[in-house]
């Protein structure tokens, strides 16, 4: 078996976040004391605001990428909002340095989009036969992802936002041919479509813990399975309530 951890695992030194700290006010978050991470795929899931994609971005800022995205290459700003916590977190690498990997993030890709541009200016394009401005979003989105293919480590919060259905479909494609030629993906997503990967390790943030679940106990996969097996009483309960 190919050993693919890039990232074992990670601690967190909580004496260099200050006191008045939004991160302590996450629960998911200030219960945290470390993480391993095991197999090839870790999904971070979660209601908003649960400190999934706080967590990531620490992880990523960590290991030397761009708080904004792109790979280890990249270095630009277009605003600074990093949390605390990426300087807090202590990696737990693996013996290998990945050859390749990105952080990617669905808010702030268009700047990493604008930024190559200005990378691929006299070059031509790096990601897709097009400029990534000059595609459609979700078309923009897979010929970054499908720019790479083989071993390394990805980071990716949300990546399904752009892509439909099927085309979250040929992600999850994707991260299962990578996975098996040793790629490491940490993923923070919604979609109960890549969440179904399968041997994938689901880390939930909801209940004011972090723990591992089940597929089928995701709330993506509940809300999506009741919807479609319910829709018309669902709807009514909805409606109703909000005309109350």
């Amino acid at each position: 078996m190919i050993d693919n951890k890039y990232i074992r695992g990670l601690s967190i030194d909580w004496s260099s976040v200050p006191e008045d700290s939004y991160l302590r006010g996450i629960p998911a978050i200030a219960g945290l004391s470390g993480m391993t991470f095991s197999g090839s795929v870790t999904f971070f899931v979660g209601e908003n605001a649960t400190g999934k994609s706080t967590l990531l971005e620490a992880i990523a800022v960590a290991y030397g990428f761009n708080p904004e995205g792109g790979t280890l290459n990249y270095r630009f700003s277009t605003w600074d909002d990093v949390s605390e916590l990426g300087g807090a977190v202590r990696l737990v690498k693996g013996f290998r340095r990945p050859p390749v990997g990105y952080f990617f993030r669905a808010e702030s890709f268009f700047n990493l989009a604008s930024k190559a541009a200005e990378y691929d200016e006299g070059v031509g394009p790096s990601y897709g036969a097009r400029g990534l401005h000059e595609q459609s979003h979700g078309e923009s989105f897979l010929s970054f992802f499908q720019t790479f293919d083989g071993p390394g480590l990805y980071l990716m919060d949300e990546p399904e936002a752009a892509l439909s259905p099927q085309r979250q479909l040929t992600l999850l494609t994707l991260l299962a041919r990578m996975a098996a030629r040793g790629a490491q993906f940490i993923v923070a997503s919604h979609s109960p479509i890549l969440l179904g990967l399968p041997e994938a390790r689901i880390l939930s943030f909801d209940g004011g813990e972090i723990r591992e679940i089940a597929w089928e106990e995701t709330d993506s996969y509940q809300v999506t399975r009741l919807f479609i097996e319910r829709r018309e009483a669902l709807l009514r309960q909805l409606l109703e309530r909000d005309d109350d």
